[in-house]
């Protein structure tokens, strides 16, 4: 074939391609002009003919929402009402307020908890007190979207209140002054045991890398063994805050996370950019099943890069990347554009939204399909599942009965009477609940319903139901009811059979009412398993060292139990 006849032949074929892409173009563009078309015409024909008056806007929003539903849950549209909660939820938790959270409860608004500083902890508002009225608004029937509207305003602004105090009887009105309420990312930070520093954050929004980094000088000057960054049910946020938290103990230029679309723009990898503030301390991440997204980013990064270890449980396994998209009237919407990769190159999305089971539902990624990744010390890691830690502890579940004090709010009420009843508490990290106040709050318990049902009494419902289909229940009855009757007299025993946990409940509630926030954490320390895990082996140099070179059983990091099974039967039949 002569050069020219080749140039013919390739420009011939050119322009066949060209015309199959700019066809199917074409295609595409006709594919969404007609569906906006029918789904323009359906709209329009049911908001002229349908029997009653419609809310037009209401049901667009459902048409998107189902929509968009079917792609991942991430993947949403925020109409022109609802942008300042999601600002507040992805952005910045700041606005104007008084400082308190609120719920309902029998129709009447309550205060749940208030914030250190703030207007309403300065005018001595505390939880369990209800609220009247605002600004001689009653508040009888409004939910809690409502209340939270008439409590936010302008910082400066008054607001009056009327509160009542079940202890006081009488209503007292209340003027306060709205301050701007900015939740912070990190949520606590100071010295543990062991002479470690520990830093609590719980979210990953605007300046969460600036207040880490704030905190960490702060602890750098009481000289502390070692780091915990505690990212235990922290649900992520935003990705280039995450860099730059790893970017405080992680040299300049090293790459930490990319992220890979179909489009090819949004295609990036993101680098540490600075000099790191603790290169050398040693690092401790915590994490548990709700540590998501940018945590995930945190703890895989610093996994596969060897500068930290990971102890907790896995953790959630979202692997996806966000971006909000401007639309008209003052409405966005985020869709999910790409997929993010830890320095091994490993994903660690569990959930695959993409091939869904006939019915819409989705499945986690086979562990036939998870991947073998390499830490920089050569640790082996996987994807598909989140991040596995390199020191498992198993999450202990509060009993039925302690839940079922919690959820009927009976915990929350006795802390408030303690509170009346006590002037002050010991020091926060070292407050126990004497056998005599337990005691009391049992006495307490003496005439309030917190009926439950504990897991063998459920099975043994079901044990009666099954007998009943299958028309055997006469012959156990005698049996069945012997049973009942000893798990009865067995669950009178509950509050003293589970003490420990219920005190280590009751302890945690009241040490917020004098000390709000930080008094949570402090008299939880002592309770705290994966803390004390933390600690203990940032104490042990020489495990220390083992965990983070990959030696003995180190060496491999969470491998799914059935491709261990599946490879080996590959080798029992390769050794056949």
């Amino acid at each position: 074939m002569t050069f020219n006849k080749y140039k013919k032949y390739a420009f011939f074929a050119g322009v066949f391609i060209l015309a199959l892409a700019t066809w199917g173009f074409k295609d595409d563009l006709f594919q969404i002009s007609k569906n906006l078309d029918v789904f323009a015409s359906v709209y329009k024909e049911v908001n002229i003919n349908y029997v009653d008056d419609i809310n037009s806007a209401k049901m667009v929003k459902t048409g998107v929402d189902a929509m968009l539903d079917g792609l991942d849950p991430y993947t949403e549209f925020v109409p022109e009402s609802e942008i300042e909660d999601y600002k507040l939820h992805y952005v910045s938790t700041q606005y104007g307020g008084i400082g308190a959270s609120i719920f309902a409860r029998n129709g009447k608004v309550y205060v749940s908890d208030v914030f250190e500083g703030f207007p309403a902890q300065k005018a001595d508002m505390r939880p369990g007190d209800e609220i009247l009225k605002i600004n001689d608004i009653d508040l009888e029937g409004k939910d809690n979207d409502q209340v939270g509207l008439l409590l936010k305003g302008s910082k400066g602004a008054s607001i009056k209140l009327l509160v009542k105090r079940e202890s006081k009887g009488q209503a007292v009105e209340k003027t306060l002054i709205r301050d701007e309420i900015k939740q912070p990312n990190v949520s606590y930070y100071g010295m543990v045991n062991g002479n470690m520093g520990y830093i609590k954050l719980d979210k990953f929004l605007e300046n969460s890398a600036e207040e880490v980094t704030n905190a960490l000088e702060a602890l750098k000057k009481n000289n502390p063994t070692g780091i915990i960054l505690d990212l235990r049910s922290n649900g992520g946020g935003i990705l280039q805050e995450a860099v730059k938290i790893v970017n405080l103990f992680v040299p300049k230029d090293v790459e930490i996370v990319s992220q890979k679309g179909k489009i090819k723009e949004k295609n990036f990898n993101y680098s540490t950019a600075s000099t790191p503030l603790a290169p050398n301390l040693p690092l401790v991440v915590l994490v548990n099943s709700h540590s998501a997204s940018a945590s995930e980013i945190v703890a895989g990064s610093l996994q596969d890069l060897d500068r930290a270890i990971i102890i907790g449980q896995r953790s959630y396994g979202k692997g996806l990347v966000q971006q909000t998209f401007s639309l008209p009237y003052n409405s966005l919407v985020k869709i999910t554009i790409a997929k993010y990769y830890v320095p091994s190159g490993r994903c660690i999305q569990e959930i695959d939204y993409t091939h869904r089971k006939n019915d819409g539902s989705v499945v986690k990624v086979a562990d036939s399909l998870i991947h073998e990744f390499k830490t920089k010390n050569g640790r082996s890691v996987y994807d598909g599942s989140g991040i596995y830690p390199d020191i498992f502890v198993k999450q202990e579940h509060f009993a039925n009965v302690t839940q079922t004090l919690v959820g009927k709010l009976l915990i929350f009420d006795y802390a408030n009477h303690y509170r009346e009843t006590h002037a002050s508490i010991s020091n926060v990290r070292t407050f126990n609940l004497s056998d005599a106040d337990y005691a009391d709050f049992v006495k307490y318990l003496g005439d309030k319903n917190y009926s439950y049902s504990t897991s063998s009494e459920k099975l043994l419902v079901d044990l009666k139901t099954e007998a009943t289909k299958e028309k055997q229940f006469g012959e156990i009855q005698t049996e069945y009811d012997a049973l009942k009757a000893k798990m009865a007299a067995n669950k009178k025993n509950d509050l003293q059979l589970h003490k420990d946990e219920i005190k280590q409940v009751l302890e945690n509630e009241i040490a917020s009412r004098y000390y709000f926030e930080k008094g949570r954490y402090e008299t939880n320390f002592k309770y705290d398993k994966e803390l004390a895990q933390a600690v203990k082996v940032m104490q042990d140099k020489d495990q220390l060292a083992s965990i983070l070179k990959g030696e003995g059983s180190y060496k491999v990091i969470g491998k799914p139990v059935l491709a261990m099974a599946a490879k080996k039967t590959d080798k029992d039949d390769d050794d056949q």
